[in-house]
């Protein structure tokens, strides 16, 4: 592992921030400044930083997408290793049970609310899935959200609706929408994140390992699961599903694509540190900041990279290039500068001599769109729209114009 470390951090890719595209409004600047004091919200002072390649592997460079296969075993090890903490290796059983509406929404939807269990020979876990379904006669294309806001935002009876999750819209437009709670795979506790799933599958005789999963691990692995019930299902389109997050769940959600190859499409909606923004930029919270506030979402390990980020084997946009040759798409808000915005897209840049291996075009540094000006090319899609820290129904509409485009719907 060290000497992996040691060529990573040898074959480093220059970076420069360019001052294109987006610009952060002086006013956002001068109010975030003052509500969030102690942190950086000015490009000028970012100051210079250099990326590991993602290409550069310890057996050579890597130049065919056989080639890439192996490195990203390597890349994904170097995450486990030191930011999200590497899943048990158990055993896992335990069956979907399943109750179903198929006049939902005024008969235009069917509703499945799965119950999905898993046990080992001691003990046993179970979340729930709110699945809705287009009635329509072919099998449906799926969202599926991992849900870190409270479950009134995915309510199943639709008695209470909110822009969060708009379930009617994207039934409307030929898709199915699914949700899960994060807090039932893990509890959002510092205290007590161990109590969900981690209760069943970790081995209580052992000490936690500086490289144990932690909550967002957790969490996608229970979109892992979801998937697999997703599959299952035949009014499911399970090569066509995408899974979405929104801040905690964004990251959460990058981690669920890089483990899971099942994921067709991964969206990531403003997930900022630890998410899609690049850690080695000084803008906004930093992993000293989060791995303080919110230590149980990481790897132990994680938190020793505070204040020596230049020494961390990986950066984001590694993550991002995990997920090649599938589809990924990076959203980001105007206000929402805590999670560094032009971060987020350089991240969504940096990855791209890794999807060149399958043909797609370059996102250069300097191709930052406008304000809710989206940008496609190929397989990846970014915009940032107008407002603050949230996933918005605009949001949506831009993830299903993406969908429509890739599957060609």
């Amino acid at each position: 592992m060290t000497r992996l470390r040691a060529l990573l951090v040898a074959v480093p890719v220059a970076v420069v921030a360019q001052a294109n595209g987006w610009q952060a409004d002086p006013e956002v600047v001068r109010r975030t400044s003052r509500q969030q004091a102690g942190f950086n919200y000015e490009e000028a002072r970012v100051g210079s930083y250099t990326l590991p390649d993602p290409l550069a592997s310890p057996a050579g460079r890597v130049h065919t997408t056989d080639e890439w296969r192996k490195r990203r075993a390597e890349i994904l090890e170097l995450f486990r290793a030191n930011v999200y903490g590497h899943m048990p290796d158990v055993a896992i059983r335990g069956p979907f049970n399943i109750t179903e509406d198929p006049a939902a929404m005024s008969g235009t939807a069917t509703l499945e609310r799965v119950s999905i269990a898993t046990a080992t020979d001691t003990r046993q876990h179970r979340f729930e899935l709110t699945l809705f379904l287009p009635n329509a006669r072919r099998p449906a294309p799926v969202f599926l959200l991992l849900n870190n806001r409270p479950a009134t935002n995915t309510d199943p009876t639709r008695e209470e609706k909110s822009g969060f999750w708009p379930a009617e819209d994207l039934i409307a437009r030929g898709y199915g929408i699914a949700a899960l709670q994060v807090g039932d795979i893990a509890p959002d506790n510092r205290d007590r994140f161990r109590d969900g799933i981690m209760s069943v599958l970790d081995d209580p005789t052992k000490p936690r390992a500086p490289d144990a999963w932690g909550a967002l691990a957790a969490w996608a692995w229970g979109a892992s699961r979801a998937m697999s019930f997703l599959q299952s299902d035949p009014r499911v389109d399970a090569k066509h599903v995408a899974v979405v997050g929104h801040s905690r769940g964004g990251k959460a959600a990058l981690w669920a694509g890089a483990e899971d190859e099942r994921f067709a499409l991964v969206i990531s909606n403003e997930s900022g540190e630890g998410g899609a923004a690049l850690t080695r930029r000084n803008f906004g919270e930093t992993l000293g900041r989060i791995t303080t506030a919110f230590p149980h979402w990481f790897a132990e390990r994680y938190a020793s990279f505070a204040g020596r980020e230049a020494e961390l084997p990986v950066d984001q946009h590694m993550l991002i290039a995990l997920l090649a040759p599938r589809a990924v798409y990076v959203a980001s808000a105007d206000e929402d500068l805590w999670s560094d915005p032009r971060g987020e897209f350089l991240s969504l840049a940096e990855s791209s001599p890794v999807f060149a291996l399958w043909g797609d075009p370059p996102i250069r540094a300097t191709d930052m769109p406008a304000l809710e000006q989206p940008l496609s090319s190929g397989r990846r899609a970014y915009h940032v729209r107008r407002g603050t820290h949230d996933l918005t129904p605009y949001d949506w509409g831009r993830f299903t114009d993406f969908a429509d485009k890739l599957w060609q719907r």
